[in-house]
């Protein structure tokens, strides 16, 4: 069980408090459905976007119940909308999560919400009413562009030194350059760059740290300018689109590898170490060729991947289950979510597939002429009387495992031109039942949220993030 301890800071103490899996008595680890489940989530935070919607609001975070006893369940109890337009909120994080479990003068209250274009941070109080969180604090772009010279930020990660660490994709200018800002834990004022000078990637994108191997793993999507407005191809040829993971000294800042994966790589977007923090091994999802990647450290103390699913493109994102046994991730064009069994780190197993919309359903316009995989096309998906437009492409998993929540937007730019019925009806929110013993996904046919029915017309909704944290967002130390 979770171990109580007073006086410690946020979060909790391993991956397993927070799933709460207790040891059997042959004494294996076992997260299975006979033994007490983590704390279930009861709201759920996510940016719903109006950026190439052609409706002049601005972005809001939404509130979202998911406490099936709550008599809002599946609604949207609140929106705390963003003092301006065309932000494009797009992934969130935290001020604080477990890697300052120790310290007790530290409170996860803090949502950090940057936004990809107009490279405004907003800062968000979540702990004075978690239902009705309100703006704290807003870093505007010239503080970042002048004390970093870095711009369009992406990931937000805490670190245990109480600071916040941001990733970015580009400069002011658009070009790509991938660099980490850093903010004061408690002001939130631009500190300046985690980097050194000179050290920037070429791209960024995500990133995730392993202090106890003192290494620091980021990725590359592409240059702002390139990907604004929509996906082209010839940028991929122009060099506009990055394709390798760079490996960074966690002490001394320096870039140490950068391991290109090539074309079957291109465009590397999440990773994900393995939650165990003594573990030297991840995962990235590559979008544009439909591949996963192990990386992992090898017996000279460097690092290296190896490709380990290929599946029909675009993987988007991807996530590992607390206990490290389950990889998840959405392809989005194909329009199915994956759960593969990664006991055997290099052999990945397919435990469950489903398809939630897509782009080469029955009654479309698409003709599968040839599938490596000898599926036949996939009905259209409806809940709750409403067909699903898009596609499955956010992912959060509850702690214990056992729900996985679904979003369909992935960008406005790209959700524009690949899927333009979301744009005119909204994207949703899914939920998906997970058996934790044997593999295998369900849909929950009792649940969506409908951002087509927003107050303000339809939104995109994207990321999740649960109060309590989850399994994005916390790294154990």
């Amino acid at each position: 069980m979770a171990t109580k301890c007073t006086g410690c800071g946020p979060g909790y103490k391993s991956p397993l408090d927070a799933m709460k899996v207790t040891t059997s008595p042959d004494g294996k680890t076992t997260a299975g459905s006979t033994y007490p489940t983590g704390p279930r989530e009861e709201i759920v935070y996510l940016p719903c976007i109006y950026r190439n919607t052609g409706i002049q609001k601005p972005d809001y975070l939404a509130t979202v119940d998911v406490d099936p006893k709550s008599p809002t369940y599946c609604q949207v109890i609140h929106r705390l909308p963003m003092p301006n337009l065309n932000d494009e909120l797009h992934h969130s994080g935290w001020n604080a999560c477990s890697s300052c479990f120790g310290d007790s003068s530290k409170k996860r209250n803090r949502l950090i919400l940057p936004s990809l274009i107009s490279s405004r941070v907003y800062i968000v109080d979540t702990g004075t009413d978690p239902r009705a969180p309100q703006m704290h604090k807003i870093v505007e772009p010239t503080d970042i562009f002048w004390k970093t010279g870095l711009a369009n930020p992406h990931t937000t990660h805490c670190l245990g030194s109480g600071q916040i660490m941001i990733s970015s994709l580009g400069d002011p200018s658009g070009n790509g350059k991938g660099g980490f800002i850093l903010l004061d834990g408690k002001t939130f004022e631009v500190v300046g760059n985690w980097e050194l000078p000179g050290e920037a990637a070429p791209f960024g994108y995500d990133f995730w740290y392993q202090p106890r191997h003192n290494v620091m793993m980021s990725t590359e999507w592409g240059a702002p300018k390139a990907l604004a407005y929509g996906f082209n191809p010839e940028h991929v040829k122009e060099g506009l689109y990055g394709s390798k993971i760079h490996v960074w000294d966690w002490t001394t800042h320096k870039r140490l590898q950068s391991l290109d994966l090539g074309e079957e790589g291109a465009i590397p977007l999440e990773i994900r170490f393995l939650h165990d923090p003594a573990a030297t091994e991840g995962y990235v999802g590559c979008a544009l060729q439909g591949t996963v990647f192990r990386f992992y450290r090898t017996p000279k103390g460097d690092w290296a991947a190896e490709k380990v699913i290929h599946v029909p493109s675009l993987i988007t994102d991807i996530l590992i289950s607390l206990d490290d046994r389950f990889l998840y991730f959405s392809n989005w064009l194909h329009g199915d979510i994956r759960q593969y069994d990664i006991t055997n780190r290099r052999n990945p197993r397919l435990a469950g597939q489903l398809f939630l919309g897509g782009s080469i359903l029955n009654d479309g316009p698409v003709k599968v002429l040839e599938d490596p995989e000898n599926q036949s096309q996939p009905p259209p998906r409806t809940i709750k009387g409403k067909r699903i437009p898009g596609s499955p492409q956010m992912l959060q998993l509850s702690l214990d495992g056992k729900r996985l929540y679904v979003t369909t937007s992935l960008y406005s730019g790209w959700d524009k031109q690949f899927y333009p019925e979301m744009i005119k009806e909204g994207s949703v929110m899914m939920q998906i039942d997970v058996n934790t013993a044997n593999g295998g996904l369900k849909v929950n046919e009792n649940f969506l949220v409908d951002f087509g029915k927003e107050p303000n017309g339809p939104a995109l909704a994207h990321e999740l993030r649960y109060p309590g944290g989850d399994c994005t967002s916390d790294i154990w130390l």
